[in-house]
């Protein structure tokens, strides 16, 4: 096919302006779809969820979690304006300023959002003042407002987004505890032992945690919030930060008739139950449950976009492996798989002391779940092994420590021109070692370019290290004049 679309003619209508929906647009305007149009509710523009943790922390400025958006002819981006209701007969969607937008296709990229407890004392439709579900970048702006000349603060929840808001605002100076009903940390992506070494790396660094305890009550005014737990204490703090979990939006897929479980359901297409509309993203389910990470979302968002301009018609999504990084300052986590349960030998390491964990579970040979917590030479070779599926070391020792019997570090490659060019570099955009070089032999010449010509290191921003290493080593070892 040529660079003209199959369905230019077509109108799509994308109904979210989050990191799906944006990256939807991206995708579409790139494959020639001249005819997008692209409703956003929130009144920025598009911008990274996943590093508003770094914001907190004061690492980055509002201007760095901002997402590139496809601009130009053919591109109607609405922000500040949500849709209402869809009208499935007339293949329309109707918004809150009395607008009515005809589509061919709709893609919903609705999200999720923030969990709210039910609490005594919490509203969920009007929270206090000093109360704040940390969701979204308004959330991140009243936080961070609070956070200025307070000294205590509070979370609640002890999942991968309530740590990585605990650590930015500890990171800003203030006493931070973290509130978990579970009796160990990241329960869905950890196990106890891991858990409780995690705790103690945290209260190093100033975050003290509140474990297999219930809030059963909540006070607050101008001054600050007091919350009241389930074994009789009470916690004083000046800002309090929910951090619960998220629920997928489905409110307009179910009032249009759509089948939804905890999701929208969708199909290898991304197709909903009506072909006319499709959902990628937080609010999409594909399989028994919506996955909540940015990888498969725009994972989703290639799929539709290459069905939609008829670039491959045969396009199919299907998901792949999911690690879990952990982004704060002073931590080191990966963990993927599960490995309290399933078949096949398990290996473990534990080094409280040093904060120190690792375990691993191999079935055939492969690598089926993995958990590395702190300083591990390793992580790099674990994190390719699962996710290629391809053989263990004899030497299980060496993926366990992250040094082989003799010393040496159990590292896939010295230096960037040993690894293969297969490697993925960035899990969240699937970004291969090969990609970054045949974007450099391109034309692109420095870090900046060669992100903004393979999007990698655009997601969660942990592979940025290693791109740049990648990078010196190709303008060191293979230099080409620019221009050439």
């Amino acid at each position: 096919m040529t660079g003209q679309s199959a369905m230019s003619g077509e109108r799509v209508v994308v109904v979210g302006n989050g990191m799906a929906g944006a990256r939807l647009a991206a995708e579409l305007h790139a494959r020639g779809q001249d005819k997008v149009t692209v409703v956003g509710a929130e009144p920025h523009r598009a911008y990274n969820r996943i590093m508003l943790s770094t914001l907190l922390a004061g690492k980055i400025g509002e201007p760095d979690v901002e997402l590139t958006e496809a601009t130009g002819r053919g591109v109607d981006l609405r922000t500040g304006v949500a849709v209402r209701a869809i009208d499935r007969a007339a293949r329309e969607v109707r918004t809150d300023d009395g607008g009515r937008i005809g589509y061919d296709h709709l893609v919903l990229a609705t999200g999720a959002q923030a969990v709210v407890p039910a609490l005594p004392g919490l509203d969920p439709t009007s929270p206090p003042q000093r109360v704040v579900a940390f969701r979204t970048l308004a959330d991140c702006r009243r936080i961070l407002a609070l956070a200025d000349g307070a000294h205590r603060a509070l979370v609640l929840g002890g999942g991968l987004l309530g740590l990585e808001a605990a650590r930015g605002l500890a990171a800003r100076g203030l006493d931070v505890a973290v509130v978990h009903r579970v009796p160990y940390l990241m329960e869905r992506q950890l196990d106890a032992v891991a858990g409780e070494i995690l705790a103690g790396t945290l209260a190093e660094l100033g975050v003290t945690t509140h474990l297999a305890v219930t809030p059963t009550g909540l006070t607050a005014d101008a001054c600050g919030v007091r919350l009241s737990l389930s074994d009789g204490r009470t916690l004083d703090a000046d800002l309090l930060v929910l951090a619960c979990g998220v629920r997928p939006d489905t409110a307009l897929a179910e009032a249009a008739g759509l089948t939804v479980d905890r999701g929208v359901l969708v199909d290898d297409r991304l197709r909903t139950s009506d072909p006319r509309i499709s959902a990628i993203g937080d609010c999409a389910q594909h399989g028994t449950a919506p996955t909540g990470l940015v990888a498969p979302a725009w994972a989703q968002a290639r799929v539709v976009a290459q069905l939609l301009t008829g670039q491959d018609p045969q396009a199919r999504y299907h998901p792949r492996p999911v690690v879990t990084r952990l982004k704060a300052a002073g931590i080191d986590l990966a963990a993927m798989g599960d490995p309290t349960s399933g078949p096949g030998e398990e290996l473990t390491f534990a080094d409280p002391a040093r904060g120190t964990y690792a375990r691993l579970r191999i079935h055939d040979e492969r690598l089926a779940a993995a958990i590395l917590l702190g300083d591990n030479p390793s992580v790099g070779t674990v994190i390719q092994l699962f996710d290629r599926g391809h053989p263990v070391p004899t030497d299980r020792r060496a993926l366990l420590l992250g040094r082989a019997v003799g010393g040496a570090v159990a590292a896939p490659a010295a230096s960037p021109a040993l690894m293969p060019d297969t490697a993925t570099v960035c899990q969240c955009n699937t970004v291969s070692k090969g990609a970054l070089v045949t974007c450099w032999r391109g034309g692109a010449r420095t870090f900046d370019e060669v992100v903004a010509g393979t999007r990698a290191g655009t997601g969660c921003g942990s592979c940025r290290d290693a791109v740049a290493g990648i990078v010196d080593w190709l303008s060191r070892a293979d230099p080409v004049e620019v221009g050439r």
